[in-house]
């Protein structure tokens, strides 16, 4: 976790998580992640940019643009593939993954076409 990041409240943040900086010196260049956000295992988030309440980031996943609240992104570079139901959702609590049903009732998944 670089010298100028911020987690929020409530995060999960599984193991080999990166909240990196973008090399620039002298200027807040971490990561600002929001209240509940659940950041898989392994996912790198580099440089000054925002993740939104309530993101759910996939494993291996590699976050260089803001997302907005209540998102789940996954891939290399972060796709934005779903949102959550429930705005005010906490992802890190229920730590719920993709493809369970606990997941299939509260996210809503988009299409090949939406990413």
């Amino acid at each position: 976790i670089g010298e100028t990041a911020h987690l929020g409240h409530n995060c999960s943040v599984l193991h080999h998580v990166t909240l990196g900086g973008s090399g620039k010196k002298g200027v807040d260049r971490h990561p600002k992640v929001g209240n509940g956000v659940l950041l898989g295992a392994g996912a790198s988030v580099l440089g000054n940019i925002k993740i939104g309440d309530g993101c759910q980031v996939g494993a291996g996943t590699l976050v260089i643009e803001d997302l907005p609240p209540g998102v789940v992104a996954v891939g290399v570079p972060a796709k934005i593939i779903g949102k959550f139901v429930d705005i005010t959702a906490q992802p890190s609590i229920g730590m719920n993954q993709l493809g369970s049903k606990e997941a299939d009732e509260n996210i809503i998944m988009y299409g090949r076409d939406g990413i």
